[in-house]
């Protein structure tokens, strides 16, 4: 196959991964919104989709930037890396998805790139010097990142915690029931808002990928995310938040904790912010981290027995284990396309 036609090939699939991205982080999106019943779920999803697209005028490419060159050596990365490393993102997407677990798809493709830059390295210079891949020695982007693993939800819970405190105080004269029909209003605001920092922080990763495939490939020739490649990423992942990913919905909107109009109003919010935070200082931040962890905030607002901490930990598990998971699948992806004489 020509070069050429490698890179058409290789992004039609980060569109792809981007597509998958898009339904299988939906429910971050739309979960909130469906559970306290402000919307119908194809309102909430078109609603979500929506915002998703829009981001693409309003924020940078800070992000994209980031995941193209900011985690591994960019000498030792070809598309065939690039495409091992989506490749071990979609496996490990869809495997969380049937398990219905809010997995980070923000750290499988980070985990995926690095995973097959690793068996690059080990392929060129041994398997002792894998690890020369990983951007590592001179801080790269690693230590932020796997600091935000921790720190977005964290952020997204004090935040929404706080939310919670606040709007108890100054509506303490008011009525459930009245408060909840402001709040019905609201949470459509609040929805769309982490919509947006859905789609700022996730369709920039993809577009940081595919930008790396036009460099290495010599396309282009600087790290400069061209405007087709934003258009045609942000439009991949709208599709897919419209499509729904309706397993992590029930997950996300209904088991972890019970939510009203207030509550799903300050969880989108808190989570929001936490999101918007990480795409300004240019960080693939997870989306999921940080509406799980608001959910949580909210939940724990009068008791902590509110919060069913077994699914939360389960869901923890399965953040601690992206990273590593989707890079031993890209691992074994080069391997056995290099075994095959493709790589």
């Amino acid at each position: 196959m020509s070069v050429f036609g490698l890179a058409v090939l290789i992004i039609a699939i980060a569109l792809v991964f981007d597509y998958i991205n898009g339904f299988h982080d939906a429910a971050n999106s739309i979960a909130t919104i469906v559970a306290t019943r402000v919307l119908t779920p194809f309102q909430a999803v078109l609603w979500a989709a929506f915002f998703n697209f829009a981001a693409a005028f309003i924020f940078g490419t800070a992000v994209a930037r980031t995941v193209g060159k900011g985690f591994v050596d960019l000498g030792l990365v070809t598309p065939q890396v690039i495409l091992c490393g989506i490749a071990g993102a979609i496996v490990w997407d869809l495997l969380t998805w049937w398990l219905g677990l809010p997995s980070s798809s923000s750290h499988a493709l980070i985990g995926g790139y690095a995973g097959a830059a690793i068996a690059r390295a080990g392929a060129l210079r041994g398997l002792l010097h894998s690890f020369d891949a990983l951007r590592v020695p001179g801080g790269g982007e690693w230590p932020l990142t796997i600091a935000f693993i921790f720190l977005a939800p964290l952020i997204g819970m004090i935040a929404a915690y706080m939310l919670m405190v606040a709007v108890y105080w100054l509506f303490q004269d008011t009525s459930p029931a009245k408060m909840d029909t402001y709040f019905r209003r609201l949470q459509l605001l609040s929805a769309a808002s982490f919509s947006l920092s859905h789609g700022s922080n996730d369709a920039q990763k993809t577009a940081g990928l595919i930008t790396g495939v036009l460099f290495t490939s010599h396309m282009i020739s600087a790290f400069e995310v061209p405007k087709w490649v934003l258009l045609a990423s942000y439009t991949a992942i709208a599709m897919g938040t419209f499509s729904g990913g309706w397993r992590i919905v029930r997950t996300m909107g209904a088991r972890l904790t019970r939510l009203k109009p207030r509550s799903g109003f300050c969880a989108e919010t808190g989570a929001a912010g936490a999101v918007l935070l990480a795409t300004h200082l240019g960080l693939p931040v997870s989306t999921t981290h940080a509406i799980a962890g608001a959910i949580v905030g909210v939940g724990s607002i009068n008791r902590l027995k509110a919060v069913r901490w077994g699914i939360a930990t389960n869901i923890v598990g399965a953040w601690v284990l992206t990273i590593p998971a989707a890079a031993i699948i890209a691992w074994l992806a080069f391997w056995a396309l290099r075994l095959a004489g493709g790589a």
